[in-house]
């Protein structure tokens, strides 16, 4: 009986961290989707799994950096039309020449997102 409470206790302890990691997820997907972006930026930091600020507003033709700076973590962006390499420190760079939005992510982490506004 006693290695049989045993396993609820694990399997109550895993649904446990499984609820949470969602949650945590689900709360960073959200925060750059739902974010007002931020105007007068055009650098954006890789740090703490997650993007700050998680989305910016920019005029066409304005050249967006992200710095990565996440220790030994590796990151990237990915977004339509743009991608950089994995990187655990260093920059990437893209133009955005025309008004629209423009999500991105990391896809070494879930729930790593953010967003470029460019409105002219």
């Amino acid at each position: 009986m006693r290695s049989g409470s045993g396993i609820v206790r694990v399997g109550l302890l895993v649904l446990v961290l499984t609820i949470t990691s969602a949650a945590c997820q689900a709360g960073s997907a959200r925060s750059a989707a739902d974010a007002a972006p931020v105007t007068g930026v055009t650098e954006v930091v890789a740090k703490d799994l997650r993007f700050q600020p998680p989305a910016i507003q920019v005029p066409p033709g304005t050249e967006v950096t992200w710095r990565f700076d996440d220790g030994s973590v590796p990151h990237n962006v990915k977004g339509d039309g743009f991608v950089s390499q994995n990187q655990t420190k260093g920059t990437f760079a893209h133009r955005f020449a025309r008004s629209g939005e423009y999500r991105y992510t990391c896809t070494l982490h879930a729930g790593m997102d953010g967003r470029v506004v460019v409105t002219g």
